[in-house]
């Protein structure tokens, strides 16, 4: 979506300006508040804008970017967190979604698609698909001879 925007003689050679023409939701609060303060410069001053709305739009941009940092950061604490819980399985022997027989996590691997391990087969097994932990060794016989 492509908005009117504020167009002067160098608004090519201002990427905030520039910015929005492509949209105001690019915008981060920075950008948002220098446009602001231009529109603020360059209203007429016998019939002023609206200064309750321009606030309600700067608090309302400042929550969002504020919840969107939270977010991030809780995302990211949710990641390390499975990481951790995963390195404590190294050595441990484990059932999957799809095998029901024990294999042994030999190392803990992250990347975009989360947190997974990989057995001692070679398989790699997103965390989530991991259905029991066992003992080290519980997939072969202990020669206690009981």
């Amino acid at each position: 979506m492509t908005t009117a925007g504020v167009v002067s003689a160098d608004s090519a050679a201002d990427p905030v300006l520039t910015q929005a023409t492509d949209g105001l939701g690019s915008l981060n609060s920075d950008e948002f508040t220098q446009i602001i303060l231009a529109e603020l410069a360059n209203q007429d001053p016998l019939e002023p804008n609206d200064t309750t709305a321009l606030l309600e739009q700067i608090s309302m941009i400042r929550s969002i970017e504020s919840d969107t940092e939270l977010n991030d950061t809780l995302s990211g604490l949710i990641d390390r967190s499975d990481f951790t819980g995963a390195a404590a399985l190294i050595g441990q022997d484990v059932t999957t979604t799809n095998a029901a027989t024990p294999r042994e996590v030999v190392s803990v691997t992250q990347n975009e698609d989360g947190v997974g391990v990989t057995l001692d087969d070679g398989s790699f097994v997103p965390l989530s698909d991991v259905v029991s932990v066992f003992g080290a060794g519980s997939n072969q016989s202990t020669g206690s001879g009981s």
